[in-house]
């Protein structure tokens, strides 16, 4: 059996010139410290891109020093203006201490190739591993300017691990014993598509409430517009719209979550979504009209996935998902997940998968974004503990023991901690 890889860290050799294969531009720095601490003051990093998406009781480690490349795949697009550079940029972090192994992660939501930073990167830095991410090939609300965008995504991806793999190599001496895949929300829809359809290129991988796309359904346009129309009518005291509200996947207990949802989230994303995969609904529309009231003409509200099935389903086909991983998958996702609801989503997904390569955490509490844990701290625990501790389950699971079988994790006293089993 295999050490852990947390226990066979090597100090590697002085630093030699390192090239990601493939690039177009890229910059090579030394840096003291490749953590948040270190990159927020060095501008290694861009603290807005991973604003929200950790509370603030989340640990940073220690220094970690190293060198961190960024730079850019060739690309068109230019929705990415960080650095002034266009599209399919990348950060790759190689730490001095390095055990051997490669995180690769993409952009949640439609975040730039920093936004995983504080969530992932500082953690598995600490724990010697290199680290890479992808922007995804495009960014922001207007994504879908780029044409088949989501296309993309999974294309960026797999194409800088491969070339990740190869600066890691040069930069150590050696290949990668072991490369994970990892991501949150829309990166954990990739680390899906991925072990079904890269797998070759990956050891396993940790999906942090990915986004579940079938063309069958469920996916955010059957859900998201029943929950645009009932809305506004339980803020008008419909009592049906509550259950209309349940019916579509949100819980109740959530309720305190919705508004904050509706005004950031909801709206938004299925109006971008739907523009990427049915851009005809609205007509000369360009990703409908905001917050319309149902019964307006082209409203997103009411928008029937069902009726448009013919026409968005061809659409998703290509970046859909069937369950069918091929290397170790372990999913953790919230209960109280009111952007992509746990009963639209990981519950489907994990009764897709097969059960030797998939492993399920349920964990109560838990919502879409940790930022709102600093909010309701007595309602909601944060996910990145029990993203931790799968990834701890992933790197035993690699090395022979079977990680605890897939459960509905509660909530612990110290939410700091995640304990599966």
């Amino acid at each position: 059996m295999l050490l852990p890889l947390v226990l066979v860290l090597a100090l590697t050799p002085p630093t030699a010139a390192v090239t990601v294969p493939g690039a177009e531009h890229q910059q090579l720095a030394r840096l003291a410290d490749l953590t948040t601490t270190g990159t927020t003051v060095s501008g290694h990093t861009d603290p807005a891109d991973w604003a929200g998406l950790t509370s603030a009781a989340l640990p940073v480690p220690a220094a970690v020093p190293g060198i961190q490349i960024d730079g850019y795949f060739p690309d068109t697009s230019r929705t990415n203006t960080n650095h002034g550079w266009h599209d399919s940029q990348f950060v790759l972090r190689l730490p001095d201490r390095w055990n051997g192994g490669l995180v690769v992660t993409g952009a949640p939501g439609v975040r730039e190739q920093y936004a995983n930073d504080r969530a992932i990167s500082d953690w598995v830095l600490s724990r010697g591993y290199a680290f890479a991410a992808t922007d995804k090939g495009n960014t922001g609300a207007q994504f879908y300017r780029d044409g088949r965008a989501m296309e993309e995504w999974n294309h960026r991806f797999t194409q800088l691990t491969i070339a990740a793999r190869a600066a890691v190599t040069q930069r150590y001496g050696r290949a990668p014993r072991r490369t994970i895949a990892t991501g949150i929300s829309n990166g954990g829809y990739l680390v899906r598509w991925q072990l079904e359809n890269r797998a070759h290129l990956y050891d396993g991988g940790v999906d942090w409430e990915g986004t579940l796309w079938t063309v069958a359904g469920p996916n955010p346009l059957t859900f998201l517009p029943p929950v645009l129309r009932a809305y506004p009518a339980y803020l008008a005291g419909d009592p049906s719209a509550h259950a209309a509200m349940v019916a579509a996947g949100f819980p109740a207990g959530t309720e305190f979550l919705w508004d904050y949802h509706y005004r950031y989230y909801w709206d938004l994303t299925q109006r971008i979504l739907r523009e990427e995969f049915d851009p005809g609904f609205d007509g000369e529309l360009e990703a409908g009209i905001p917050f319309c009231a149902s019964g307006t003409p082209s409203c997103d509200a009411d928008y029937s996935y069902a009726a448009r099935r013919r026409i968005a389903g061809p659409s998703i086909a290509p970046v859909a998902l069937t369950g069918k991983v091929k290397k170790p998958l372990l999913t953790v996702h919230g209960t109280y997940d009111v952007l992509l609801p746990i009963s639209q989503d990981s519950d489907v997904y994990a009764a897709m998968t097969p059960d030797r390569l998939h492993r399920y955490y349920r964990i109560e509490q838990g919502t879409h974004t940790d930022g709102l844990v600093d909010a309701y701290p007595d309602r909601l625990r944060p996910l990145a503990p029990c993203h931790r501790s799968a990834f701890v389950a992933l790197e035993g699971w690699l090395d022979g023991i079977d990680p605890p079988r897939s459960a509905t994790v509660p909530r612990p006293n110290d939410v700091a901690t995640c304990p599966l089993s």
